[in-house]
């Protein structure tokens, strides 16, 4: 039970913590995979699949855009940055959190 609620509230925090990773600016997806694993001490690590998934589906919904980036010749990656949509909703996320996280504070003492 304990394993099913951590990945519950893991899968529903993925649009948050994207729109807060990419809040410090552009990034592509490996290096977005090791922001998070650094900020949490390795305990939280997304999976390329996950990541691009999340990604894509902010990007269908207008709160990140994307774009390749690097050289002409060799490897090139890319990059995705939140748009003037993507930071409201980021705001309003972080609101929500916070009141969900004091509420069950609340409830839990």
């Amino acid at each position: 039970m304990q394993e099913a609620f951590s990945k519950d509230l893991a899968t529903g925090s993925y649009d948050l913590v994207a729109l807060h990773i990419l809040s410090d600016g552009p990034a592509y997806v490996y290096g977005i995979i090791r922001r998070i694993a650094e900020r949490t001490n390795h305990t939280v690590r997304w999976r390329e699949g996950t990541a691009y998934r999340a990604l894509h589906d902010l990007e269908r919904r207008g709160l990140v855009r994307s774009a390749w980036k690097g050289p002409s010749e060799g490897r090139r990656r890319r990059y995705y940055r939140l748009t003037a949509r993507g930071q409201r909703a980021l705001r309003q996320l972080r609101h929500q959190w916070r009141d969900l996280r004091d509420t069950l504070d609340k409830l839990l003492e």
